[in-house]
């Protein structure tokens, strides 16, 4: 029978698949590195998960590495105290690398480097197919600019857009999905993660505390799939939901090293 490991990581993989041709086929994805169409979804008044604001996306998926955290340290409590060195390396090598790719990286994040490295510019969005580009120090600084601010930034036309600061974004380029990245990742560590605590139980006696562990982090686990389905359908290309599986997969290679080295 296939481990855990092996299944979560072909339930990932047939999300985004199934996900990614289903927005193809029926026109539902959001190109975001384009810059006249990302300030709008198509969808965004018919589809409720097509809206960045839907309350999946402002409470778990913005913060979905937190909420990973919260639901791996009853895991990591629970476990065998000689478990604990290495599951809390595995955790240390995903969370570097989950900075390293999409915050800080000895200057900008890896990700943010992709996109420039692929043609991405740094463009400020005033309304509607109306974005002003500036120089890309502003969107690495995420520094927020207006024209009363940067008044050198903007043509003499732009004088009539006063509106409050704008925080400026990368565009065009290959924008790799971060939340595919991220959920992919997520989804195979904790996936992992309760495959540990399962043979711990195989072992000794299992516990309330880990009983109570194990729920929480499968409920987790199937959120985040459940997530992995609305991001393939609604966002990004398919190169670019693609490239954020096969990165999540990668990272998540990595943190089976400690578990190599234990022999385990």
């Amino acid at each position: 029978m296939p481990e855990l490991r092996a299944i979560a990581a072909a339930m990932v993989s047939m999300i985004v698949s199934l996900g990614t041709v289903y927005s193809i086929l029926h026109s539902t994805f959001l190109d975001t590195s384009n810059p006249f169409i990302t300030n709008n979804h198509h969808l965004s008044g018919t589809h409720y998960f097509a809206s960045k604001t839907n309350l999946l996306n402002t409470v778990f998926l913005k913060r979905a590495w937190g909420w990973t955290t919260v639901f791996f340290l009853p895991l990591f409590l629970t476990a065998a105290p000689q478990h604990r060195l290495r599951r809390a390396a595995q955790y240390l090598v995903a969370t570097i690398s989950w900075l390293a790719f999409t915050a800080w990286f000895f200057g900008p994040a890896l990700l943010e480097r992709v996109t420039l490295l692929t043609g991405g510019i740094c463009l400020v969005h005033l309304e509607d197919c109306l974005d002003v580009p500036v120089p890309v120090e502003y969107c690495l600084n995420r520094e927020r600019i207006s024209y009363a601010s940067h008044p050198h930034l903007f043509p003499t036309p732009f004088q009539a857009f006063e509106g409050s600061p704008r925080m400026p974004r990368l565009r065009r380029g290959h924008d790799v999905s971060g939340h595919i990245f991220l959920l992919t990742l997520s989804a195979l560590f904790l996936g992992d993660q309760i495959r540990q605590s399962i043979l711990q139980t195989t072992r000794r006696r299992r516990s309330w505390p880990l009983a109570y562990a194990l729920f929480g982090a499968q409920a987790l686990f199937h959120l985040w799939l459940i997530s992995l389905w609305i991001t393939s359908v609604y966002y990004h290309t398919a190169a670019e939901k693609f490239s954020g599986l096969a990165l999540g997969f990668a990272v998540f290679g990595i943190t089976q090293v400690p578990l190599w080295l234990s022999r385990e």
